[in-house]
């Protein structure tokens, strides 16, 4: 069964929010705060904060970089994963995964059915790794994202959290690259 192992230090990861959004500001962007109050509540470090378009270039082109960041560990997007025409942010990131987190979405469609019920079918909430970082695609509801960070992401990125956890991993995620090998080799 999980559990926190008291003994472990608490190791802070920097996370970068990116808000995928037409029509918002960092000013009433209620899922972004939500997920920037909980990350620093947490005890992580708020790396960065940005709001880009339902552009596909530029969903790609922010996330690319903050994953080459040397000051970022993990990126989240919040906003893009529905069915209007607008909503690309799945189509924006998935081809760029080196590996596909298909776990955390199975798990968020599970705590999402508790909370919305069937609806949490009108949300393609994904994951996966990009340039050694975790990306996790939340839906643009500040519930979604509580969802998500208070059931999933804040355990995962907690190096206490056993018997495993995504902390413990990160200095591997890009071992096929230093051996010499591609992506998803």
């Amino acid at each position: 069964m999980a559990k926190l192992d008291e003994s472990r230090p608490f190791i802070p990861v920097r996370i970068a929010v990116l808000t995928v959004s037409d029509t918002r500001s960092l000013a009433d962007d209620k899922s972004g705060q939500t997920l920037a109050d909980r990350i620093t509540e947490a005890g992580h470090t708020l790396a960065a904060r940005d709001i880009v378009t339902d552009d596909r270039e530029k969903i790609r082109d922010k996330v690319l970089g903050w994953s080459k960041d040397d000051n970022i560990d993990v990126v989240i997007t919040t906003g893009g994963t529905g069915f209007t025409g607008r909503d690309v942010t799945p189509e924006a990131l998935e081809p760029i995964f080196e590996k596909r987190m298909d776990g955390f979405s199975e798990v968020f469609h599970r705590i999402s059915y508790d909370k919305i019920g069937t609806s949490t079918i009108q949300s393609r909430a994904t994951g996966g790794v990009v340039n050694a970082t975790f990306v996790f695609v939340l839906p643009g509801s500040p519930g979604a994202c509580k969802d998500a960070w208070d059931g999933i992401i804040k355990t995962q990125l907690d190096y206490r959290h056993m018997p495993c956890n995504f902390v413990e991993i990160m200095p591997r995620l890009d071992e096929h690259l230093r051996r010499g090998g591609k992506p998803g080799a």
